[in-house]
C-alpha cells in the first residue's frame, strides 16, 4: 500500500480519452438535474399525492436511504476497485441498474402508490454514486496533478449544460400548462404528453435514461482503464484487506482527515439544498413543471459559466480557496432563501409587494428567490468540482480509488443527517422553512473545519 504521496506522472492520454471522460459527467447530470432536482421532484412533492408535506418528507426519507447505503458501500467499492484495476466494468454494472430504474419512474402517475417511485429513486440514486466513484478515480491517470482543477471544474461545467439542454427540452417542448394543456411556447406537448396525468414529469426518467446511454460510451469507447488486477473474489478480499489499512493510514495523515471531515459536513448541506431546494419552492410559490424548469435552467446557465470561471481560479488560487469561497456563496443563497415568502425577504425587514405582474415569477417574492437562486448557481459547481481536484491533488494514483470510496462516503456518511434534519424539523413543526434551515448548519460547520485544513491536504503526523 502507498503511504507516500507518489510523484508519478500519469502517461499522456489523447484528447479523445479526456473529453471521452468528460462526457461522463454530461451523460449523468441530466438525473440529478431534471429528475432529483427540478421536474421529477418537485411533482413527486406538489403532484403525486393531496398532501405536499408528506411527500416532501417522502422524498427526504427516499434521500436518507440513498445516502446510508451510498457511504456504507462507497469505501468498500473503491478498494476493491484499486485491487480490480478496470473500472468500466464496474460503470457498465451500474449503468444498467441506473436504466432500467429511470425507465420505471414512468409508472409514477398521480395517486398511483409512492413506494414504487422511491424504490427505482433508491436503486437509481445509489447507482449514479456508485458509477461517479469510479470514473472520478479515473482523473487522476488522465492529467498531471496541476491540471486536475481544471479538467475537474471543466468536466462539472459540461455536465450542467448537459443537464441544461435536457431541461430546456422538457420545459419547451414537453412540459404543458395543467390548465392550457400547452407548452410554453404554446404548442402541444410533443408525444401527446398529458400534463394532469404527470406525464411531462414522468417522461424525465426514460429520457434520463436514454441520454446516460448514449452518452457514457465515448469514456467506454476511449478513456483509457487501470489495467486489469486481481479477480473478483481475490480483489474483494484484498480491497477490504487495503480499505481497512487505509482507514488505519488516516490517523497519520490528518490533513487528508481533516479535509474529508470538513468534506463530509459541508456535502450534507450541498446535497440537501440540492435535493429539497427545487421541491421548497414548488411548496411555498405552487410552482408547476414550467416554473420549476425554467428556475433550473437560470441555475445551469449561471452554473455552467461558474464551473468554468472557477476552473481558472482554482489553477490560479487552489483548490481549497475556490471551495471556500463557494460555500460561502453558498451560506449567503440559503440565508437569503429561508428569509423570503409570499410579501417579504430578509425576514420580513424588506416587505414585498404581493401584487403579481402576470405571467411567470409574477411576484416580487418570486423574483427574490430568483436572485437568490443565482448565487447558488454560481457556487454549487465549483464547491464539488474543486473538492473533487482537491483530493486529486492530495493522494497517489494506486490509493486514488479507495480515497475516492472515503471521498464519495465523506460525502454521504452524514448526508442523511440533512435530510433526516429536514424531515423531523418539517414533521415537528410543520414548516418546512424551518427544515430548511437546518442546512445553514452543515454549510457553515464544514466551512470553519475546511478553513484550517492543509492544501494539499497531504500532511501526515
Amino acid at each position: 500500500m502507498a503511504t507516500e504521496i507518489d510523484n508519478d506522472v500519469p502517461a499522456k492520454v489523447p484528447a479523445r480519452g479526456i473529453w471521452g471522460w468528460m462526457f461522463f459527467d454530461w451523460a449523468a447530470q441530466p438525473f440529478f438535474t431534471v429528475v432529483t432536482t427540478f421536474i421529477f421532484g418537485p411533482y413527486f412533492v406538489a403532484r403525486l399525492t393531496a398532501d405536499p408535506v408528506s411527500a416532501q418528507t417522502t422524498w427526504s426519507n427516499m434521500a436518507t436511504i440513498s445516502s446510508v447505503i451510498i457511504a456504507i458501500l462507497s469505501p468498500v467499492l473503491g478498494s476493491i476497485a484499486d485491487q480490480s484495476g478496470a473500472r468500466k466494468p464496474w460503470i457498465a454494472f451500474f449503468a444498467v441498474i441506473k436504466i432500467a430504474s429511470l425507465f420505471c419512474l414512468w409508472g409514477a402517475a398521480p395517486e398511483s402508490p409512492v413506494i414504487y417511485p422511491v424504490i427505482f429513486m433508491i436503486l437509481a440514486s445509489i447507482s449514479a454514486e456508485f458509477s461517479i466513484v469510479f470514473n472520478d478515480s479515473m482523473m487522476p491517470r488522465l492529467v498531471g496533478k496541476d491540471d486536475v482543477g481544471r479538467l475537474s471544474n471543466a468536466a462539472w461545467g459540461l455536465g450542467y449544460l448537459g443537464g441544461m439542454i435536457v431541461l430546456i427540452t422538457v420545459v419547451a417542448l414537453l412540459a404543458g400548462n395543467p390548465q392550457t394543456g400547452r407548452t410554453i411556447l404554446g404548442q402541444t406537448p410533443l408525444f401527446g404528453l398529458d400534463a394532469t396525468l404527470g406525464e411531462d414529469a414522468r417522461i424525465t426518467g426514460p429520457i434520463s435514461a436514454v441520454w446516460y446511454l448514449i452518452f457514457i460510451l465515448p469514456m467506454f469507447l476511449f478513456t483509457p482503464d487501470a489495467a486489469r488486477g486481481l479477480p473478483l473474489r481475490a480483489a474483494v478480499r484484498s480491497g477490504l484487506r487495503e480499505l481497512s489499512a487505509t482507514l488505519g493510514e488516516l490517523k497519520r495523515r490528518r490533513g487528508v482527515s481533516l479535509f474529508l471531515i470538513a468534506r463530509m459536513i459541508y456535502q450534507d448541506g450541498v446535497n440537501g439544498l440540492l435535493i429539497l431546494g427545487g421541491t421548497f419552492a414548488a411548496g411555498m410559490f405552487g410552482w408547476a413543471t414550467i416554473e420549476i424548469g425554467i428556475y433550473g435552467i437560470i441555475l445551469n446557465v449561471i452554473a455552467i459559466f461558474g464551473c468554468f470561471a472557477a476552473g481558472y481560479v482554482d489553477r490560479w488560487l487552489g483548490s481549497k480557496t475556490t471551495v471556500t469561497i463557494s460555500l460561502t456563496l453558498l451560506l449567503i443563497a440559503t440565508f437569503g432563501i429561508l428569509s423570503t415568502g409570499p410579501g417579504f425577504t430578509l425576514f420580513g425587514f424588506v416587505p414585498l409587494s404581493t401584487v403579481s405582474s402576470g405571467g411567470l415569477f409574477g411576484t416580487a417574492a418570486e423574483k427574490a428567490y430568483i436572485g437568490y437562486g443565482l448565487l447558488i448557481g454560481i457556487a454549487f459547481g465549483p464547491v464539488q468540482a474543486s473538492s473533487r481536484s482537491y483530493l486529486a491533488r492530495s493522494v497517489s494514483l494506486s490509493e486514488a480509488g479507495r480515497y475516492f470510496g472515503i471521498y464519495a462516503l465523506s460525502g454521504r456518511a452524514t448526508s442523511f443527517m440533512a435530510t433526516l434534519f429536514f424531515s423531523l424539523v418539517t414533521y415537528w413543526s410543520g414548516s418546512a422553512r424551518l427544515g430548511m434551515a437546518t442546512l445553514v448548519i452543515f454549510l457553515a460547520g464544514g466551512l470553519l473545519l475546511l478553513l484550517p485544513t492543509p492544501y494539499p491536504a497531504d500532511e501526515k503526523k
